[in-house]
């Protein structure tokens, strides 16, 4: 890879290991330290979503605007300036309004680092982004890790060194990214695309895929609100809890090579298939997940987790890429992130909400029954295809 891929690969790896120092206890902070119901803690858990999603929205034209460094640091210091005042402020509700913040700037830098990485090695093709993405596997794999020993001793260490490695992030962009070459990555959106869908099949193939993949998404972020409560009411320490989160990212950076042999003797261009076993698989980890007791049953639950999510989470990018006519691989793409994004907004709200009426137990059966309706929708997603392609005929 080019030096500066390179450079932007540690940035991003830098930058994650910051945020996974806080994210995966985030849940576990609201209810147990600062006494809030797990709906309460669900609902801001959504605020950062909400604000990362306007963050992407600025980046992106900030990006077009003003370039990719200025993009970049103006994230960076609006990330340092709400960690800098969680780190002295960090009871209800400064920890809700820094955390806001904190996803404000975070979304703000993730597209351009991702559009830099396209501009700066433009021949590399998907592995620049590729790179990019496997660095931020393994800083949340190092971050967790990271952050449940620092939490032992003291959670007002956390957000210390959350503020330190985005210290370090800043220093890299400062002297690292102001002389790489940016070009502009067109990049179409909802607005933009006025113009008529003709092949109207292929976008409610790109509907239904996008339902099963927002209860994909509802269902994987309990990991990270409700489930991670649960864990501490069963008590598994902060280090065990933030260790799952470590193999997760490990298991999904090292088991690549392995997946794409597996993937070659089967088929990879069967995407229905993985979907199928992907989703699959996720409900045999809740089902797992809903009769552990301790740290061995998580680590297996979510060790079956990671291998459903390797097969599940690339392949719906990849098959709104075949739906979209020329032109509009944005726009779809785009339909695909907001799905994403509004699974992980819903997602800990609609948790937290079923766990406070009626358990952890209803929310596992519910959570296996939702993941059930998304193996249907997948295995049913391409029939509008089938139907205009029989009318034609």
């Amino acid at each position: 890879m080019p030096r500066a891929v390179w450079l932007l690969v540690i940035g991003m790896l830098v930058s994650v290991t910051g945020n996974s120092f806080l994210w995966p206890l985030n849940a576990i902070y609201i209810h147990d330290y600062l006494g809030k119901s797990l709906f309460i803690a669900g609902l801001v858990l959504m605020l950062n979503s909400a604000a990362s999603v306007i963050g992407n929205l600025v980046g992106g034209i900030f990006f077009d605007k003003i370039g990719g460094y200025k993009s970049i640091l103006l994230g960076i210091l609006i990330s340092i300036l709400s960690l800098l005042g969680m780190t002295f402020w960090h009871g209800w509700p400064h920890y809700v309004i820094f955390l806001t913040i904190l996803g404000l700037g975070g979304g703000i830098i993730f597209p351009s680092m991702f559009a830099m990485a396209g501009s700066v090695w433009k021949e590399g093709g998907r592995r620049a982004f590729n790179a990019v993405y496997v660095a931020q596997n393994a800083g949340v794999a190092i971050g967790s890790a990271l952050g449940g020993v620092v939490a032992n001793f003291s959670f007002d260490y956390i957000f210390l060194a959350n503020l330190s490695m985005y210290v370090v992030f800043l220093l890299i962009a400062l002297f690292s990214y102001k002389n790489m070459a940016e070009g502009q990555l067109g990049q179409s959106n909802v607005l933009q695309e006025r113009r008529t869908i003709r092949d109207k099949s292929k976008f409610y193939a790109l509907a239904i895929i996008c339902v099963a993949y927002f209860l994909g998404w509802i269902c994987y972020v309990q990991w990270q609100a409700t489930i991670s409560s649960y864990t501490q009411e069963l008590n598994m320490s902060l280090n065990q809890y933030s260790l799952l989160w470590t193999i997760n990212g490990a298991i999904i950076v090292l088991g690549q090579p392995v997946l794409q042999k597996v993937l070659r003797k089967f088929g990879s261009q069967n995407l229905k298939g993985q979907m199928l076993v992907g989703f699959s698989i996720f409900m045999v980890s809740y089902g797992v997940a809903g009769f552990a007791d301790g740290f061995r049953g998580f680590l297996a639950a979510m060790t079956i987790l990671s291998v459903g999510e390797m097969l599940v989470w690339p392949v719906v990018p990849t098959v709104a890429n075949q739906l979209a006519p020329k032109g509009r691989e944005g726009f779809y793409q785009g339909i695909v992130n907001s799905t994403a994004t509004a699974g992980r907004m819903v997602g800990p709200v609609l948790g937290g909400m079923l766990v406070d009426l009626w358990g952890m137990s209803v929310l596992f059966i519910i959570l296996i029954f939702l993941l059930l309706v998304s193996f249907v929708l997948s295995y049913l997603y391409d029939r509008p295809i089938k139907k205009n392609s029989s009318m034609a005929a």
